[in-house]
């Protein structure tokens, strides 16, 4: 299995990247951090890099998604999603 990207969140990706003119070849990259006593933090921003040795690359949707291989087995089986309300 791996980290997925639904597609309404897709769609709100390209819309962010259209709408702050990021570069071609930006990624979505996906992350998990150790943040002691509070437990995990993640992460979740674009970036321009990829290294194919440290990294795990997904299509989803027309958005390209990547995770550092550690973060990726702490990860798996998640799906991102983009919900627009105010109850969540």
């Amino acid at each position: 299995m791996a980290v997925t990207l639904s597609e309404k969140a897709a769609s709100e990706v390209k819309r962010i990247i259209e709408e702050q003119k990021l570069d071609d070849g930006t990624v979505l990259r996906v992350g998990v951090a150790g943040g002691g006593c509070s437990g995990f933090q993640y992460s979740l921003g674009f970036d321009k890099e990829y290294d194919e040795k440290t990294d795990a690359k997904y299509d989803w949707h027309g958005v390209t998604m990547v995770v550092d291989k550690k973060s990726a087995l702490y990860l798996d089986g998640t799906v991102v999603d983009f919900y627009d309300g105010l109850e969540k």
